[in-house]
């Protein structure tokens, strides 16, 4: 009954916080820390070092190994036990019984034999010694105290006593080890009640701690409560943002596409206003240009008309200047481009309206979505809220309600009224294994008194022998030395049958239990016996489930429960204890995420009040479009930007007239020519060069402008068709990236209440109430008690015993030869000279 009341209280104990339940969808949610389920290390050490004695342990396993070399015999063994003997007469001759019965024999064959060599040693010893006394008696069998004198005699004396020393120093060797085996067992027993305390103390840690581990698995819960509630408080920018970042995928380019448009405006209106300016440069330069060319033309042709250019040597020269002059003039013509105010004055007007503006609302009331997420999703929040608190509750309450305390009280008071009766009777223990030792050292000092009888015969005898001596007239030493050889053969013969009796009965009973006990405990074989079905109740088929649960069709065995308990694993692992109460219903993740999955599901997110480009963006973009500047000319702006300032690079030829007038006599013609050198170089200075730079700026700005006017409509177009897409997709078509979102946002939630379920289902099976001590209560008392402690000492007892007993029997033989020449007779042979 206590039993099952423990195996009942760890049960409800796991049952509160396991479930078999597979998740449908395994999400990626962050990795949430449980820590460590708290537990306490057992005292219990199952295993033990016999010490120097093992040695002898081991000798007496390899000579168990020459008697019985047969493997565990587990078909024999079931066999036998399902059949049932004496039920009826005849059941022993029945041809299944006999042959079961032969293979019996045949496995106990060696036990059989040595005992049979040991019954006949216990009932022939005591009848030879009483014929050997009755000879004697009768001046037989070496009784007459006569001595015939042999030429070698000394020879055999000293081999007699040779061999009688080696029989003693091995009876010796063999009572030895049976004392130290008698004094290993006794030291074991009273040190075994520190090993029963320790087991009793690791299975009141294991009642202990099982209930605190309990409760650290349900208190872990708020962990995954509060990571849950922490994403809830964080919706906008989990939720939120998820959807910002899936609309922004339409939304965003749209938008920069406005603002680009909007930049493009800004542009175009530079642009004309640089157009408007360079033209008007252009124009009035170029007629100040024209002017001043004019007038050097004149100067120059006024001064080749001197009469120096008639001489000889300047008529050439100046001839080829002369020629050269109607380079002088202007190329690019600017006074017939067209004005580009009209345009100028349209895209001022579109300016008046801050497109850019415009757009940045879009933007900004685009990135609110965070908040409107929050905003509309408060009460449905403060739902789900109240349900993870409701499942906190539950779990809690639940708990609460099993009669755990009363359980564990239960069990406690058991485990103390059995460790108050192990304490009570560990006395009586002490004192009947008192009594063994006892027992088995008048045993030894029976063996004892022989060999000290011997050791005495053959110190006497040896130092007191006189070779010189006759027979007749031996010493007194010597003559007790042969007294103590007889005395030794006297208590022999009284104490040889005694001592074998012990012997078999300890061989018969030690070395089965070690062969069907010890061996196939230690490799697990006897386990996979009490495991056969129908072998322990011929109704069951599964005996440790039928006894558990009454179900005897569960696949509970005792080597898989030994094998889970000593490795540690939870006890609820261990017996299969779902069998007996099934807590899929209490922690099935459906019946706590549902709740939560519903509430998020019905999330409803409008973002209708997001407005991306109002009407009057849409408008300013359209006005800009049709402003006319695609109705530029802009191949007679280009024509004119293509050309030169003037027909002939005046610094080229203002060097050239300068390298002319060198040519010239020195004088006053060539000095005239230097200087309309330079007042030319100063006209391209002055004038040419602004003309230059006002015709990059005008080249610039026109390029720019046939850029942005090519397909201007079908440009503003697709940013308008852009924006009202990225609108539409919020108005109506945002419903489905929400839903799609809200479902990537409930799998995290509800991931978290998995990772905590895999966790507790994990700990269950590892870590709360982890049966090491129940693994060790077996160790301890088959292993450790019954196979270290008792059968090997045992063992080693009367294999220590049963050697001495059997070399009782040459010593016996070789005791006798000695003492005739020990002894002092009443006669010896006379020889006639």
């Amino acid at each position: 009954m206590a039993v099952e009341l423990c195996l009942l209280l760890l049960l409800l104990f796991c049952g509160s916080t396991v479930s078999e339940v597979q998740p449908i969808y395994k999400p990626p949610p962050g990795t949430l820390d449980f820590g460590f389920v708290p537990s306490k290390t057992y005292d219990t050490g199952a295993y033990h070092e016999p010490g120097p004695i093992g040695i002898l342990f081991k000798i007496v396993h390899a000579f168990l190994y020459l008697v019985q070399p047969n493997p565990f015999p587990q078909d024999l063994i079931r066999k036998v036990a399902q059949q049932k003997f004496g039920n009826t007469q005849g059941d022993y001759q029945k041809p299944e019984n006999v042959v079961l019965t032969l293979q019996a024999i045949y496995y106990e064959i060696g036990f059989i034999v040595s005992a049979a060599l040991g019954l006949l040693f216990i009932l022939l010893l005591p009848l030879v010694g009483l014929c050997f006394c009755m000879c004697r008696c009768c001046d037989n069998c070496g009784g007459e105290m006569h001595q015939r004198q042999k030429k070698n005699a000394d020879c055999q004396r000293s081999c007699f006593a040779t061999f009688l020393f080696v029989a003693s120093l091995i009876i010796s060797i063999g009572v030895l080890c049976a004392y130290a085996a008698n004094q290993h067992l006794t030291s074991q027993v009273r040190g075994a009640k520190k090993l029963v305390n320790s087991n009793f103390k690791d299975l009141k840690v294991f009642l202990n701690d099982t209930p605190a581990q309990i409760d650290y698995l349900v208190s872990q819960y708020n962990t995954t409560k509060d990571k849950a509630l922490s994403d809830l408080n964080n919706v906008g920018p989990l939720l939120g943002s998820r959807v910002q970042e899936q609309l922004g995928k339409e939304v965003r380019p749209a938008l920069d596409a406005a603002l680009t448009m909007a930049g493009a405006i800004r542009e175009t209106k530079e642009a004309l206003e640089n157009v408007s300016v360079s033209v008007e440069v252009l124009q009035e330069g170029t007629e100040r240009l024209h002017a001043n060319l004019t007038d050097v033309k004149m100067h120059l042709s006024n001064t080749l008309n001197d009469s120096a250019c008639s001489a000889a040597q300047a008529a050439s020269t100046c001839n080829i200047i002369r020629n050269s002059l109607n380079q002088l003039n202007i190329n690019a013509n600017f006074s017939g481009l067209p004005g580009v105010s009209s345009q100028l004055a349209k895209v001022n007007d579109v300016l008046k309206i801050d497109l850019s503006s415009l757009v940045q609302k879009g933007y900004a009331a685009f990135n609110d979505t965070p908040d409107l997420v929050v905003n509309q999703t408060k009460n449905i929040l403060s739902d789900i809220k109240n349900v993870l608190e409701s499942i906190g509750s539950n779990i809690s309450s639940f708990t609460k309600t099993l009669p755990v305390q009363k359980i564990l009280a239960d069990l406690t008071i058991y485990l103390t009224q059995s460790e108050a009766y192990v304490q009570d009777y560990f006395p009586l223990v002490e004192q009947y294994d008192f009594y063994r030792w006892l027992g088995c050292l008048i045993l030894c000092c029976m063996v004892v008194l022989i060999v000290v009888f011997y050791y005495l015969g053959l110190l006497c005898g040896t130092c007191g022998y006189d070779k010189h001596a006759s027979p007749t007239t031996r010493g007194c030493i010597s003559n007790t030395g042969g007294n103590f050889l007889m005395a030794g053969v006297g208590f022999s013969f009284l104490f040889s049958w005694v001592l074998m009796i012990v012997v078999v009965l300890t061989f018969v009973t030690g070395g089965n239990v070690e062969k069907l006990v010890c061996e196939p405990f230690e490799d697990k074989t006897l386990f996979k016996v009490l495991d056969t079905p129908y072998l322990l109740n011929q109704q069951w088929k599964n005996y440790l489930s039928g006894m558990l649960f009454k179900n005897p069709n569960i696949n509970l065995t005792f080597e898989k429960v030994y094998s889970d308990c000593k490795e540690n694993k939870g006890i609820y692992t261990s017996l299969h204890l779902e069998h007996l109460f099934n807590i899929n219903e209490f922690l099935n993740i459906s019946m706590y995420t549902e709740d939560v999955a519903l509430r998020i599901e019905h999330i409803q997110i409008n973002l209708s009040k997001i407005i991306l480009l109002d009407e009057i963006g849409k408008e300013n973009l359209l006005n800009f479009s049709s402003s006319g500047i695609d109705g530029i000319n802009f191949g007679a702006y280009l024509t004119e930007i293509n050309k030169s300032v003037t027909k002939v690079d005046l610094l080229s030829f203002a060097n050239d007239l300068e390298a002319r007038a060198d040519q010239l006599p020195k004088g006053a013609l060539e000095n005239a020519l230097k200087g309309h050198a330079n007042n030319i170089r100063m006209i391209h200075n002055q004038q040419v060069v602004p003309l230059e730079q006002a015709m990059s700026t005008l080249n610039q700005s026109i390029r720019l402008l046939k850029r942005t006017s090519s397909e201007l409509m079908v440009k503003v177009k697709n940013v308008i068709s852009a924006v009202n897409a990225a609108q539409l997709l919020i108005n109506n078509n945002a419903s489905l990236v929400i839903v799609q979102e809200t479902k990537k946002y409930m799998d995290t939630i509800v991931g978290y209440f998995e990772q905590y379920i895999d966790w507790v289902k994990e700990s269950i099976a590892m870590e709360v109430a982890a049966c090491k001590p129940i693994a060790n209560v077996i160790d301890t008392a088959v292993d450790i008690f019954l196979c270290s402690y008792v059968t090997d000492s045992v063992n080693t007892f009367w294999f220590g015993l049963g050697g001495s007993s059997i070399f009782l029997i040459p010593a016996i033989i070789f005791a006798v030869k000695l003492s005739k020449y020990y002894r002092r007779m009443d006669t010896e042979d006379v020889y006639d000279e």
